[in-house]
């Protein structure tokens, strides 16, 4: 049997529940109660519980399942410590934007953008700055792309593709590199680089967690069925949610056992890679559930396939509503990182969605 817990009957003013609400994760959201979930092969029990009853009701369970049960409790309500890379700071008690950057010629929405003219190095740092002064808090860089149907590249290649704009960026913007190679990380932290973004979970490359190791470097781990070539295939789930889940959480253990520092480890549910549509659904439904890892969550949809399908909108660069509208959906869950292409509309909407939190604290109770 396997224990879950998620918390449930989110309010926007906790001060007038007077002490029966928490906050979840050091977010802007407050919760009234959870749901305990035990699973046994495909068969799911479930109860809620009122926070207020918590401590009684865990009583009626025995000693290996009770520690489990006020762990995962425990990670619910847990603040998501600042992350700290050198003089540069990330905040999570508020949510942040990372922007896109991708110097690729065949990402799914915005290849060959920074590819082609007669310095394109110099335009993409200029877009990085334009995307920070615009208010992102990260600028995402990658320069491989890991569509359905890409081809592997050379991490020669690659390094030669994003370490120009990196160096540009780097001493004053927060820079995180979206890579699953070592020697592409090695040479992003060595040029100023603070984050690495893995869709692998450090799995592509088993010198991946030597590298965050030495260099002390917060991971984003990626969830995507395959840690091969091709990130999308052998995609077989008996419940999307509970083994992305699985999958997640025991990826974090081994990389905190492979001696990464678990105050700089961020996890990502992988909207997109080897899931359908359906699939995709559940788990944005169900981000609350994987705070119980204890860790921040990243969440990114921007402009993908599945916001086409509800949609009916082709082109990807189209897709802007249906980018924000799972934003929201996701810092409504308490995400902390939202990765996004279009930064000004999503700063926008963040900084509005702030505002109304903001002033449901200060309604009196």
């Amino acid at each position: 049997m396997t224990y879950y817990v998620r918390p449930l009957h989110f309010i926007d003013s906790p001060q007038s529940y007077k002490g029966k609400s928490l906050r979840l994760a050091g977010a802007l959201i407050w919760f009234t109660a959870v749901e305990i979930f035990a699973k046994k092969n495909n068969i799911i029990d479930r109860e809620i519980v009122p926070l207020d009853d918590w401590d009684d009701h865990i009583t009626k369970y025995n000693g290996h399942i009770q520690q489990r049960l006020n762990l995962l409790y425990s990670n619910l309500i847990s603040e998501r410590k600042p992350i700290k890379m050198g003089d540069k700071i990330l905040r999570l008690d508020q949510p942040q934007v990372m922007a896109i950057l991708n110097i690729t010629p065949d990402s799914f929405s915005d290849g060959g953008q920074f590819t082609q003219g007669d310095d394109v190095d110099e335009a993409a740092a200029n877009a990085g700055y334009v995307m920070a002064a615009q208010g992102a808090a990260i600028i995402d860089i990658g320069g491989e792309s890991t569509r359905p149907g890409a081809k592997t590249l050379w991490e020669g290649d690659e390094i030669s593709r994003i370490l120009p704009t990196i160096k540009r960026l780097a001493p004053n913007c927060i820079i995180s590199v979206d890579t699953r190679k070592s020697m592409v990380m090695e040479q992003a932290l060595s040029e100023g680089a603070a984050i690495i973004n893995d869709i692998s979970s450090l799995g592509y490359d088993k010198r991946s967690a030597e590298i965050i190791r030495n260099f002390d470097a917060p991971i984003i781990l990626m969830h995507a069925p395959s840690q091969g070539d091709n990130p999308h295939e052998n995609a077989h789930y008996n419940d999307v949610v509970f083994d992305v889940y699985d999958w997640l959480e025991r990826r974090v253990k081994q990389s905190i056992e492979m001696g990464i520092n678990a105050d700089k480890i961020m996890i990502d549910v992988g909207i997109g890679f080897g899931k359908s549509l359906t699939e995709n659904l559940n788990l944005i439904n169900n981000l609350s559930l994987f705070h119980a890892i204890g860790v921040p969550i990243v969440f990114g949809a921007s402009r993908k396939r599945l916001i086409g399908a509800l949609s009916g909108e082709e082109d990807s660069i189209k897709r802007l509503g249906g980018s924000l509208a799972l934003a929201l959906k996701a810092l409504d869950q308490g995400v902390h990182i939202v990765r996004v292409h279009d930064v000004p509309e999503t700063v926008q909407a963040v900084r509005t969605w702030r505002g109304m939190r903001d002033a449901a604290l200060t309604v009196k109770a």
